[in-house]
C-alpha cells in the first residue's frame, strides 16, 4: 500500500537530495488564473501554494503553462523564487482542454527550448500536473536526464466509473496517456489513500513509487471569525436570519450543483416555513461540458420554481471567498468525484460545516459526523433530508463548526510542501542509483 510521506530531518544527505530547481508543468491551466471558472480550480490553488512554499525552502520553481493571451509576457515572477513561463502552443483563444493533445508537441518544444537556453543541468526535477503535462514531462525527463514526479489530480478511469447523467466519458486517448505517464514517472503523488489505491489497482502503478501527500489549506486566510459573519452577509446581500447553503466551484455536471438545486426545491415543498428563509448561493462559472449550456443551472432554478432563492455569484478571490464561507450556514459539495475537494477544507477552516458526497477524496476531506456529513447518494431527496435536519438544528451545526475547524487544522500547505520534498528526494535518490548502476 502507498505510504504517507513527511519531511525527514535535514541531515547532510537530505540537503544533497533536495532539488535546486524544479520545472513544474501545468499545460492546460495557469496558476495566475482565477479558480472557479473555465479550467481553473483546485489544481491552480495547489500549484500556487506549493510553488511559493518550495521557494521559501530554497527550491526555485519555474512553472510552464500555455499562453492564452497575446498580451501575456513570456515570463512573470509570481513570487520570489517562482517564475511562470508562458509557452506559445496553438492559438491563444478558442481551444478547449479536449483540443490540447494536438498541441503537446508545440508545448514540449517550447519547454525544451527554454531549458536549452540555460546552462547544462539547469533543472534537477520535473513535476507535472494532470495527464497532459505528464506527457510533456515524460519527454523532458528523458531529454534532460532527470526524474519525473507526477500528480494526476483526476483520473479518467475513476471519472468514467462515476459519470453524472448526460456527462461525456473521458476518451480512450486520455486513458492511454495516463497509463503511459504512470509507467514513466519516477514518483507519483496521490492526494489521498483512495487515489493511491486507484493508481495501483486501475493503472498498475508500482506501490513503491506512490506517495500520499494531502493538499492543504491557507489557515491564515481561511479561518473562523464569527465576528465577521454579519459584515460577510451584508457583503453578499444575505439577510441575517436566512438559512444559507452554498455551492462553490466550477459549474459542470461532474460537480453536480443541480443536485443542490433539486434538493432545495424539495426542501421548500416539505417545509414552507423553511422556504421563506432558504437561500442557495452558487459561486462559480461554467466549465468543461457545462460550457455547452452555460445558463443551464439558471434555467433549472427557474424550472424548479426556486429562482427567487438562488443567488449566482461570480468566482471570488481568496479573501472574498473566505468571507462567503463565513456568511453561509452550510457548504454543499455534491460532486460525482473529487480527487480531494479543496473547497471542503477551506470551508471547514472557516468553521462552516460541509455536506459532501461520499466519493473519492471527499471521504478524507470531510470527517463524517465531526466536521460535516457525508451523503452516500446523489438523490435530491436524500440531500434535502440531510440539509433540512442541519438547518433545523443550530446546536448540531455549532458542534460541527467546531469539529470543522479542528479537522481543517490537520491540513496545511506547509505539510504538503514537506511531503512533496520527501517525494522529490526519493525520486532524486532513486534516479542517481539508476544512473550509477
Amino acid at each position: 500500500m502507498a505510504r504517507v510521506d513527511s519531511l525527514h530531518s535535514h541531515t547532510p544527505h537530505s540537503r544533497r537530495s533536495l532539488p535546486r530547481r524544479v520545472a513544474t508543468l501545468s499545460v492546460h491551466t495557469s496558476p495566475l488564473d482565477q479558480p472557479g471558472t473555465g479550467d481553473a480550480g483546485g489544481m491552480n490553488v495547489y500549484i500556487v501554494e506549493i510553488a511559493e512554499r518550495l521557494a521559501r525552502a530554497g527550491v526555485e520553481v519555474e512553472i510552464f503553462t500555455r499562453a492564452t493571451n497575446s498580451d501575456l509576457p513570456p515570463v512573470v515572477e509570481m513570487a520570489p523564487g517562482v517564475l511562470v513561463r508562458h509557452v506559445i502552443a496553438g492559438p491563444f483563444e478558442g481551444l478547449a482542454k479536449e483540443d490540447l493533445p494536438a498541441q503537446l508537441c508545440a508545448f514540449t518544444g517550447g519547454v525544451l527550448r527554454a531549458e536549452a537556453a540555460r546552462p547544462l543541468g539547469w533543472y534537477d526535477l520535473v513535476h507535472s500536473h494532470y495527464w497532459l503535462s505528464g506527457q510533456v514531462g515524460w519527454l523532458a525527463k528523458d531529454r534532460w536526464g532527470v526524474p519525473l514526479v507526477h500528480t494526476a489530480h483526476t483520473l479518467a478511469k475513476v471519472k468514467n466509473q462515476l459519470l453524472a447523467d448526460g456527462d461525456k466519458p473521458e476518451p480512450i486517448a486520455r486513458v492511454i496517456g495516463e497509463e503511459q505517464v504512470v509507467a514513466a514517472a519516477d514518483g507519483l503523488v496521490a492526494n489521498t489513500p483512495a487515489e493511491a489505491a486507484d493508481l495501483i489497482e486501475l493503472y498498475g502503478a508500482d506501490p513503491k513509487r506512490v506517495s500520499v501527500v494531502p493538499p492543504g489549506v491557507d489557515l491564515d486566510t481561511f479561518a473562523r471569525r464569527p465576528l465577521r459573519r454579519h459584515a460577510a452577509r451584508q457583503r453578499f446581500g444575505l439577510p441575517d436570519d436566512a438559512h444559507v447553503v452554498a455551492f462553490v466551484g466550477r459549474i459542470q455536471p461532474l460537480k453536480a450543483p443541480d443536485v443542490l438545486l433539486r434538493a432545495a426545491a424539495e426542501l421548500r415543498e416539505r417545509d414552507p416555513r423553511l422556504a421563506r428563509k432558504l437561500i442557495v448561493v452558487v459561486c462559480g462559472g461554467p466549465s468543461g461540458s457545462g460550457l455547452d449550456r452555460p445558463t443551464a443551472l439558471m434555467d433549472l432554478a427557474r424550472d424548479l420554481g426556486i429562482a427567487d432563492c438562488v443567488r449566482f455569484v461570480e468566482p471570488q478571490p481568496r479573501a472574498a471567498l473566505a468571507d462567503l464561507f463565513q456568511a453561509v450556514d452550510l457548504v454543499a459539495v455534491p460532486s460525482y468525484n473529487e480527487s480531494f475537494g479543496l473547497v471542503a477544507i477551506e470551508a471547514q477552516a472557516c468553521g462552516t460545516p460541509v455536506v459532501a458526497a461520499a466519493v473519492g477524496g471527499l471521504v478524507t476531506a470531510v470527517r463524517d459526523g465531526v466536521s460535516g456529513v457525508l451523503v452516500d447518494t446523489h438523490d435530491p431527496g436524500d440531500w434535502a433530508t440531510v440539509l433540512g435536519r442541519l438547518l433545523a438544528e443550530p446546536a448540531r451545526r455549532a458542534a460541527l463548526a467546531m469539529g470543522a475547524v479542528q479537522h481543517a487544522a490537520e491540513f496545511s500547505w506547509s505539510h504538503t510542501a514537506s511531503g512533496l520534498l520527501a517525494a522529490y528526494r526519493e525520486a532524486l535518490d532513486a534516479h542517481r542509483e539508476v544512473m550509477a548502476a
